[in-house]
C-alpha cells in the first residue's frame, strides 16, 4: 500500500519524562523527589503549537507505557520492582512492566493517569498532530505484572509451565530447575538479593541463567513460538498465545487514538507474527502506521513486504553514513552508495540524525557543534518523500553531555534517570515558549530547523517529487569535492530544486556538472541564466542550467542551499 498522500511525515521524538521538568538543580542518580519529572500536562496546547511550528506532523512520545522503576508506587496498587533489575532510578522505558497502563511518573493524579493520557491524545489531535507510541514486542521487565489489564485477559506468563524450557503455549523461555545467577549486582540497594526461579531467558536472546552487565539483564525474552534451542524450529499453528496477547495489546492502544507504533527491535520477533498482527490491527484501524526498528539490511525487504511494516529505521545506512561524513570519517560520495544499496525501498525508510539511542550530533563524542548537523539534516530531510525525524533538543544544539546517573557522560540524553534538559528548559521557560533564555546561537539553529522542516511540506518537489543524484558526473573536479559536497535535484511539475550540502568546515565555491540525462529524465529546459532563490535564506542568485556548463554557487562551511528554479 502506498502511504504517501502528499504529506511528508515529520516526526518530533520526545523523551516524555524529561520534556517538562523545570528543575535546574538535578543531582546525579537523584530520585523523583529530588530531581522531579515532567508530566503529561506539560504538553499544553501552547507547547504542542510550538512543536507544530517546527514543521512537525507527528510526535513520538517515548516512555509512555508503564515500565519498571525504582520509585515506589505500592500505595497506588502498583507492585514494586526489585532495584537490582532496574537500570537507573527511573528505569528503562524498554522494560515494560504493564502493557495495559501508562507510566505513573507522568501523571499529576496517579489514580487517574490513564485519563490524563487520553486527554494528551486529544490535545495532540486538536493541535493537528499525530500520536506515536512505542510498542516493545521482544521483551518485558523481569518482574512483569499487569495491574491494569482487562478482566478477561490473562497476564503474560500466568499460564506458563516453567518446567518446559520451550513450549509454544508459554509466553516466556525458561531455564528449568535453575536459579537466576546474574553476573551483575543482584542486590542493588535492597535488603535481599533478587531471586528468580526458575530463571527466564534474557531479552537479548540469552538463553542461560547468567546474564551479565552488558546484557539486557533487566528484561526477559518473549516467546513467539520459535524453539531456539532446537534449530530455530517454528511452532506457529495454532496461533501462539503470545501472538494473541500482543494483538490485544496493540488493539487496546489503537482504541485510545494512537496513530502509529514505533516497534522496538522488530527484527528480534518473527516476521510471520508481524504479517499476521499488522493485518489484524489494520483491518480495524486502516490508517494506523507501523514503523520498525530493523538493523539488518538483508531483512529490510522481508519486514516491509512480508511483515507489512509501513516504514523502517534507516540507522545502519543513512544515519551512520551522515554521521561519519559529518565527522570526517567517510566521503560524501558514500551517501549515493547508501541509498543505492536500498534497492528501491528508499521511500519506506525513516531518516534521522539523532534519536534516544544515539549520541547527540553536538556532543563532544561527535561534531561538538549543533550547526555541524545542518548539511546532514538537509540531506536526511530532502532527498526523498519518506519520513524524517528529529529528537527533542536537536533543533537547539543539545550536547547531551550531562552526567545524569546510570547513563553517565556518554553524549546521550539519559533514558534511565530523572533529569532535566537545559536547552529544552530554556526553550519552554515554564511553558511560555518566549525564547527569553535561549542563546542567539540556539535561536539561529532553531530557526534553521523550523525553516527546513516546514519547507518539506511547503515544497511539493520535496514531499512528492522526483529525486536525481548528481554525484556521478562530478568526480575528479577541482571545484566539486566529492568527499565534502553532495548535490541532487528534486522536481515536481514546473518546480525544480537544486539541493547542495557542504560537509567542509570551509566555505566553498561549488561547480556542479549536470548531465544530459538529468535534462531528459526531469524534463528541464536548458537555459544559461535562471533566477533562483535559496529557500533557506531567501537570497536570490542567477544560475545556468546547461549540460555543457557547470552551475556555480557559493556555500558556507557545514551548511547547504536549497535553490528553487521555476521552469
Amino acid at each position: 500500500m502506498e502511504i504517501n498522500n502528499g504529506e511528508k511525515i515529520i516526526i518530533y521524538q520526545i523523551f516524555s519524562r524529561l520534556f517538562g521538568n523545570n528543575n535546574s538543580n538535578c543531582v546525579p542518580n537523584g530520585s523523583i523527589n529530588e530531581n522531579g519529572c515532567g508530566k503529561f500536562s506539560d504538553f499544553t496546547p501552547k507547547a504542542l503549537s510550538e512543536i507544530k511550528k517546527l514543521g512537525i506532523t507527528h510526535i513520538w512520545y517515548t516512555g509512555i507505557i508503564e515500565h519498571a522503576t525504582q520509585t515506589d508506587y505500592r500505595q497506588y496498587g502498583i507492585r514494586a520492582d526489585h532495584p537490582a533489575i532496574v537500570k537507573g532510578k527511573a528505569g528503562s522505558p524498554y522494560a515494560i512492566k504493564d502493557y495495559y497502563d501508562v507510566d505513573p511518573d507522568l501523571a499529576d493524579d496517579i489514580l487517574h493517569r490513564m485519563k490524563e493520557f487520553e486527554e494528551l491524545v486529544d490535545r495532540t489531535h486538536q493541535a493537528n498532530l499525530k500520536f506515536i507510541i512505542d510498542f516493545v514486542p521482544n521483551h518485558v521487565a523481569r518482574q512483569y505484572h499487569s495491574d491494569a489489564k482487562p478482566k478477561n485477559v490473562s497476564d503474560l506468563g500466568e499460564k506458563d509451565n516453567p518446567e518446559n524450557a520451550f513450549s509454544p503455549y508459554n509466553n516466556f523461555y525458561y531455564i528449568p530447575q535453575t536459579v537466576l545467577n546474574g553476573q551483575f549486582d543482584m542486590k542493588g540497594n535492597a535488603k535481599k538479593a533478587y531471586y528468580e526461579f526458575p530463571a527466564k531467558a534474557t531479552g537479548n536472546d540469552r538463553f542461560d541463567a547468567c546474564p551479565g552487565v552488558n546484557d539486557w539483564y533487566e528484561t526477559i525474552k518473549l516467546n513467539y513460538g520459535i524453539d531456539y534451542a532446537n534449530g530455530d524450529t517454528r511452532h506457529f499453528y495454532p496461533v501462539p498465545d503470545t501472538w494473541l496477547k500482543m494483538q490485544d495489546i496493540l488493539l487496546f492502544w489503537a482504541s485510545k487514538g494512537v496513530d502509529a507504533f514505533r516497534c522496538d527491535m522488530a527484527e528480534m520477533v518473527p516476521v510471520e507474527f508481524w504479517k499476521w498482527v499488522i493485518a489484524q490491527v489494520k483491518f480495524q484501524y486502516p490508517d494506523i502506521l507501523f514503523i520498525a526498528e530493523v538493523y539488518k539490511p538483508e531483512e529490510y525487504h522481508n519486514y516491509l513486504f512480508n511483515g507489512g511494516f509501513d516504514y523502517l529505521y534507516d540507522k545502519v545506512g543513512l544515519y551512520e553514513t551522515l554521521r561519519d561524513v559529518s565527522c570526517g570519517y567517510k566521503s560524501a560520495s558514500d551517501i549515493t552508495r547508501c541509498w543505492q544499496s536500498l534497492g528501491g525501498i528508499e521511500k519506506k525508510m525513516l531518516n534521522f540524525i539523532e534519536n534516544h539511542d544515539e549520541q547527540r550530533f553536538a556532543s563532544s563524542f561527535l561534531t561538538g557543534n549543533g550547526f555541524y548537523g545542518i548539511p546532514a539534516m538537509i540531506v536526511a530531510s530532502c532527498m526523498n518523500v519518506n519520513p524524517v525525524m528529529i529528537y527533542f533538543g536537536q533543533e537547539l544544539g543539545e550536547h547531551g553531555m550531562d552526567e545524569e546517573g546510570f547513563s553517565g557522560k556518554d553524549g546521550r540524553t539519559t533514558i534511565f534517570d530523572y533529569w532535566s534538559v537545559k536547552t529544552i528548559r530554556n526553550w519552554r521557560n515554564e511553558g511560555k515558549f518566549d525564547g527569553k533564555f535561549l542563546t542567539q546561537e540556539q535561536k539561529l539553529l532553531q530557526r534553521f530547523y523550523r525553516k527546513l522542516l516546514n519547507l518539506c511540506n511547503q515544497e511539493k518537489a520535496i514531499s512528492q517529487g522526483s529525486f536525481f543524484d548528481l554525484m556521478y558526473v562530478n568526480y575528479g573536479k577541482a571545484d566539486f569535492n566529492v568527499h565534502k559536497n553532495y548535490a541532487f535535484f528534486r522536481k515536481q511539475d514546473n518546480e525544480l530544486l537544486l539541493i547542495i550540502a557542504n560537509f567542509d568546515k570551509q566555505a566553498s565555491k561549488i561547480s556542479i556538472n549536470i548531465p544530459s540525462h538529468a535534462f531528459d529524465f526531469l524534463q528541464i529546459p536548458q537555459k544559461d541564466s535562471y533566477a533562483t532563490v535559496d529557500l533557506l535564506t531567501g537570497k536570490e542568485e542567477n544560475l545556468s542550467l546547461l549540460p555543457y556548463q557547470p552551475a556555480e554557487t557559493f556555500v558556507e562551511g557545514m551548511n547547504g542551499k536549497i535553490l528553487k528554479f521555476t521552469l
